[in-house]
């Protein structure tokens, strides 16, 4: 029997999980949940995950799915240590100049931690090699880019960061990931 992840490559979460399993070569199959077309509502997904949310699994008899109450388990709290936590509707589709500087301004601090601190003393977020909190982080950090925004271009340490999981991971698949 193989895995079967339920995904919208939309989300952050759900884009960890699928760079993490493509890397580490799990077999899966993926199932795409589109939320902006209200899939998760759908009588055959509810079926899966009835709280509505994605990333979720399933090997055989073996379900887990995202709730409210899980989602920092997903996200091994690096959201709440680093204060990296963006928020992917926050950074879906156009954002006008005011409301990306908002989004911004809230960075800033966030940012700044892992920039001159964490990353500066060691090459990746938990560990010395790429963790699955640098996919939570990295995934997060990607998000802005899809609307044009470069979060890594004044921050150098995580500039450096990015091209050490990106080195990683391999281009290709951070790619594939982000092509959404």
């Amino acid at each position: 029997m193989v895995l079967e992840l339920f995904l919208d490559l939309y989300s952050p979460p759900c884009r960890a999980i699928y760079i993490f399993t493509r890397k580490n070569s799990i077999p899966f199959e993926m199932h795409p949940v589109e939320l902006a077309q209200g899939e998760h509502l759908k009588p055959e997904f509810l079926k899966v995950n009835p709280l509505e949310k994605v990333p979720a699994l399933r090997d055989g008899d073996f379900l887990v799915a995202e709730s409210e109450s899980s989602s920092e388990g997903w996200e091994l709290d690096q959201g709440a240590a680093l204060g990296l936590k963006l928020g992917a509707s926050e950074w879906k589709g156009p954002v006008d100049a005011v409301q990306l500087q908002q989004l911004l301004g809230k960075l800033t601090r966030a940012l700044q931690h892992p920039d001159q601190e964490v990353l500066a003393a060691r090459p990746f977020l938990a560990t010395e090699q790429v963790s699955l909190t640098d996919l939570m982080a990295f995934t997060e950090l990607m998000q802005p880019t899809a609307v044009g925004c470069d979060l890594f271009q004044d921050w150098s340490w995580l500039a450096v960061w990015r091209a050490r999981v990106e080195a990683t991971l391999g281009l290709e698949l951070v790619q594939e990931a982000h092509r959404c």
